[in-house]
């Protein structure tokens, strides 16, 4: 990817803000690299959602289905009752009052079966919640009541919970950054000013393929061979 053949004028800023352009500006050296950082950030981030998103419809699957094969016969699917899988369970907050810490993931659940619709099955259900809901059913708060009867389930036979939870909370704050159009470039420990390496990003490719490969190898080998992240890395404006 090379810079505009020209000096982009004023528009830019008016378009991006002139903090938001700064950041790739100061990253370019100039206006015409500086702009071509931001297109190839744009590019980067359109890639890396491709391969983000068909992970995110694999570990939702998997997940759905790991509860319902261990879940009794004769239950609806968990998702019309969120308090089968996320009961009531206080826990002491800082300021000594205490908090459900199961709310939150019953709101997401109660606000996707409005989303969905009425009579909606399950599987619209499930499209409907996040990434960040998923996300977190492997933390350690979930370790003995969903982690052992269920998650588990879901991967290779002998996968642990932080073997999953780590890059997938990763993911999840990287996911988070594409979404609201941040720069994916590092920023330098001491001066926090954007710099030209991208090592960090092929460790989150790194990232996808490993939970791919935990649910399936297949799946892990298709991604790797359709991504296109690689190739967008070495666009990287020079």
């Amino acid at each position: 990817m090379t810079a505009p053949a020209q000096e982009p004028g004023p528009w830019v800023e008016s378009w991006l803000s002139n903090p938001r352009f700064a950041v790739y500006l100061t990253a370019g050296g100039n206006r015409r690299r500086g702009l071509a950082l931001y297109e190839w950030n744009a590019v980067m981030s359109a890639v890396f959602l491709r391969d983000l998103g068909h992970l995110e419809v694999a570990l939702r699957n998997a997940y759905d289905a790991a509860i319902v094969a261990n879940t009794s016969s004769g239950l609806s699917h968990w998702t019309t009752d969120p308090y089968r899988l996320f009961p009531v369970r206080w826990r002491a907050a800082r300021d000594g009052t205490r908090i459900d810490s199961n709310r939150t993931p019953r709101k997401q659940i109660e606000r996707a079966v409005r989303e969905a619709g009425p009579g909606a099955p399950p599987g619209k259900v499930i499209a409907e919640l996040t990434f960040g809901f998923w996300r977190y059913l492997s933390t350690r708060q979930h370790h003995h009541p969903l982690w052992i009867p269920y998650l588990h389930n879901a991967f290779t036979p002998g996968t642990s919970r932080p073997a999953v939870d780590n890059p997938v909370g990763r993911l999840h704050w990287f996911r988070n950054r594409i979404a609201h159009h941040e720069p994916l470039l590092r920023r330098h420990p001491t001066t926090r000013l954007l710099i030209m390496t991208t090592p960090h990003l092929q460790d989150r490719l790194g990232d996808v393929l490993t939970v791919a490969e935990l649910i399936s190898p297949e799946l892990r080998d298709y991604i790797e061979s359709t991504s296109t992240v690689r190739d967008r890395l070495r666009d990287l404006p020079t």
